[in-house]
């Protein structure tokens, strides 16, 4: 139960972290492989590197999580 609630802290503290620093990253649509397409007054993101790299994130965060129960 006690590695249990720390993994939640930490993810807790991750996701303020994000919350808090998000405006000043370069989300979405402006990472190198993302692709805008704007034409008149339609506008399309399409945040290939984006979708990638929180994959990545999401993977290692659940993994460690796993990890810490067995």
């Amino acid at each position: 139960m006690g590695k249990f609630l720390i993994i939640i802290g930490a993810v807790l503290v991750i996701l303020g972290l994000m919350l808090h620093f998000l405006p000043r990253l370069p989300f979405p649509g402006k990472l190198p492989g993302d692709i805008v397409i704007e034409k008149g007054n339609f506008k399309m993101y399409l945040p290939i590197t984006t979708s990638i790299l929180l994959s990545i994130i999401l993977t290692l965060i659940l993994y460690f999580i796993q990890k810490g129960r067995q």
